[in-house]
């Protein structure tokens, strides 16, 4: 059973970053220089703008002389209001999860994630139904495979989150409220691939679907 997306999936988009071990082991090396010195000890927080929104079998435009790169993803969305929730009893707050495809121009920064890169029109894909908690038995035992036209380019699973579902919920809750409607983009695993304009990308989760877009060109009245 799947309950209607467009209805459930309506509030902020929040993303985090570095949330796959793989992808946070191959940037160690990094954080040890200043500024910073250490690797991130709380989720790195993004937002994907509202005009970022798109949908199953919608077109994600490729900006004029940029590299763009899918972002295959398990979406969360929050069922209901949550405020200072324990992990224990974060999963009470999930109405279900879907799948989504979190476009980036590549980035420069971890630590501070550039909105240039992640907030053009169209470059968070969701879809494409929105599956209930109860049918998915455990959501940190899930595979993850990005195509393009047809082919594999990238998978791994939910098991490499450094920060599973419940963790996440109750370390963002704790200082904001989660409202009924937010998404939460649990992350992106290592190794991003360019695409480009006439690609077909597709994202799979498994019992979860599969959610499709294909490339385009930017117009020169979209340039």
């Amino acid at each position: 059973m799947s309950l209607a997306l467009h209805d459930a999936a309506t509030g902020t988009l929040f993303g985090v970053a570095l949330n796959y071990t793989g992808l946070l082991k191959k940037r160690l090396a990094e954080f040890e220089q200043p500024p910073y010195k250490q690797a991130p000890v709380k989720p790195v927080l993004f937002i994907k703008t509202p005009n970022t929104r798109n949908a199953h079998g919608a077109e994600v435009v490729q900006p004029a002389g940029e590299r763009l790169q899918p972002g295959p993803a398990l979406g969360v969305v929050i069922g209901k209001d949550a405020s200072r929730v324990s992990a224990a009893e974060a999963l009470n707050y999930v109405a279900g999860y879907t799948i989504v495809n979190e476009f980036s121009l590549p980035e420069d920064s971890y630590y501070r994630p550039a909105v240039k890169a992640k907030c053009r029109d169209g470059f968070c894909a969701i879809g494409p139904e929105l599956v209930p908690v109860a049918a998915i038995a455990d959501p940190h035992q899930l595979t993850i495979k990005l195509y393009v036209n047809g082919k594999v380019v990238q998978e791994n699973t939910t098991a490499n989150l450094v920060r599973g579902v419940p963790q996440l919920i109750a370390e963002l809750s704790e200082f904001m409220t989660l409202h009924e409607g937010d998404v939460l983009i649990t992350g992106t695993p290592e190794g991003r691939v360019d695409v480009q304009p006439g690609d077909f990308v597709e994202v799979e989760i498994n019992g979860l679907g599969r959610l499709a877009n294909n490339i385009v060109a930017e117009s020169e009245d979209q340039a």
